[in-house]
């Protein structure tokens, strides 16, 4: 079926490089960002010690709700395409008020991730390297090249980036797939099952709630697709292809991985160790048991590149944030010009870049842990406030939709998302009732955190409100750095 539509496509002015991004490279950033190898030696036991047996059954389901998500979100990324795909969505379905709340949440989130893997870095950096290499130097060294190298990056060409995430997330599948072929060819203590799916263990565990927060946590930046489309090539087909390929493999790598742990340690014996005093170096043990010493030597050095490709994969899309909200004027406008030389946000790159290192100064002049002080409460706050813009996106998308289908099936744009909507509303929710899993913190502490969202989002609604009274030509002109060019959609 085919019917005329919009795409909405960046001008001329304060334009990123156009056609230089293809599917795989897109797949590479947005799978680097949710960090495999990193979820499945930390997040995956975390679930299991949290939720239980059903962690690869929950893995598995929120990605089913985020492909439902995806489906609309790349549908609408034919129609609007711009650098801040959740402040230009929200605010084509929703209203610009809400574009602008969402904005203020979802680049506050980025920020926040941004920062906290530099804290992770420099926390499994000091260790690795003095326990392997006999190497001793102060997380602060590892964080702070950290900085210098992504912001480095970050101010080249986009595909330079995309070129070193593909090497690193590479090796990370890798050293996971060794560990998975050792244990299906060795076998387990106990016959292999398939309890981890059964929707009782799922669905209805007493830690239900934990099993969610973990499972929709690790799909985190899979919506960073639609941030590339000024820069990729035919992002009509680019952006959708490489959103499913990205969500579709990581559901399937982490419930296959998460389902191979219960079978090195068995059902039973998984769920003991990983509620002792062992379970941090669980995984990485049993890859030295079932692979050899060589493959736990080589994970440990993937645990340190998987944090650095996610840093870099946040930091490009932060970025783009920061850009698209600087063309605005949203921002100072400096940040929405573009490199005359590589056409990437240059001076977004290098402010984003000062803030990092800004923090990271900070953290080591109160002397704060890279670990407790640093990464973990960045972490949790970002976290939750980036599914929150998810949701809202969500719920933007099929307004938008539900007025002009333009040319798409009612279940691609509407029934699809809806239930996308539905299931990160619930994931939001878990994730705030649950949010002592997420910070691993216990007290008031969690309250403050969750403070930032509800906030910024209000905020940013009534900037959006006042704007709209007293400055009518500027507010009118918001999202209005797009044009709109008539393009066929068929399907």
């Amino acid at each position: 079926m085919s019917a005329p539509s919009t795409t909405v496509t960046a001008t001329k002015d304060g334009a990123l490089a156009a056609g230089r991004l293809g599917t795989w490279d897109i797949v590479f950033f947005v799978i680097s960002a949710a960090a495999p190898l990193t979820v499945i030696v930390s997040g995956a036991i975390t679930s299991f010690r949290m939720g239980g047996i059903g962690a690869p059954g929950a893995i598995l389901f929120a990605g089913a709700v985020l492909i439902c998500f995806a489906l609309g979100f790349t549908a609408m990324s034919q129609s609007v395409r711009n650098a801040g795909a959740f402040y230009a969505y929200v605010s084509r379905g929703l209203g610009k008020p809400a574009g602008l709340g969402v904005s203020s949440v979802t680049v506050f989130a980025y920020v926040a991730l941004v920062v906290c893997f530099y804290g992770f870095i420099g926390f499994f950096a000091e260790f690795t390297f003095a326990e392997l290499f006999g190497l001793e130097l102060h997380w602060g060294v590892y964080s702070i090249a950290a900085v210098l190298i992504v912001g480095l990056l970050g101010y080249n060409k986009v595909d330079v980036g995309a070129k070193v995430l593909a090497v690193l997330l590479t090796l990370e599948v890798a050293i996971l797939l060794v560990l998975a072929v050792s244990v299906l060819a060795d076998g387990g203590p106990e016959p292999a099952s398939l309890a981890s799916f059964d929707p009782q263990n799922v669905f209805f565990a007493p830690g239900a709630g934990a099993l969610f927060v973990i499972g929709f946590g690790a799909y985190l930046g899979f919506e960073s697709t639609a941030i590339y489309a000024e820069e990729a090539k035919r992002p009509e087909r680019t952006v959708p292809r490489a959103t499913i390929i990205a969500i579709a493999f990581l559901g399937l790598f982490y419930a296959f991985t998460f389902w191979i742990l219960t079978l090195a340690f068995g059902a039973d014996g998984l769920i003991e160790l990983a509620r002792s005093d062992a379970f941090e170096t669980l995984v990485i043990e049993g890859t030295g048991d079932y692979a050899g010493a060589w493959a736990a030597f080589v994970m440990k050095i993937l645990i340190v590149t998987s944090f650095f490709a996610c840093v870099l994969a946040f930091h490009n899309a932060c970025t783009r944030y920061l850009f698209s909200l600087g063309r605005e004027g949203l921002l100072p406008r400096a940040l929405g010009r573009a490199s005359a030389r590589s056409q990437s946000p240059a001076l977004a790159s290098l402010t984003l870049s000062a803030i990092s290192l800004l923090a990271v100064v900070v953290a080591l002049l109160l002397r704060a842990d890279p670990f407790l002080g640093l990464a973990i409460w960045t972490y949790a706050t970002g976290v939750q406030g980036l599914v929150f813009a998810q949701a809202v996106t969500a719920v933007a998308v099929v307004w938008y939709f539900v007025k002009d289908r333009r040319g798409h099936s009612a279940w691609r744009v509407i029934v699809a998302p809806a239930i996308g909507a539905v299931g990160l509303i619930v994931g939001y929710i878990l994730i705030v009732t649950n949010f002592e899993v997420v910070t691993g913190l216990e007290g008031p502490i969690n309250q403050v955190l969750l403070l930032p969202t509800p906030i910024l989002f209000i905020g940013g609604i009534i900037v959006g409100l006042v704007l709209k009274r007293r400055k009518p030509a500027y507010y009118a002109s918001l999202t209005e750095s797009v044009k709109v060019v008539p393009q066929p959609v068929t399907e």
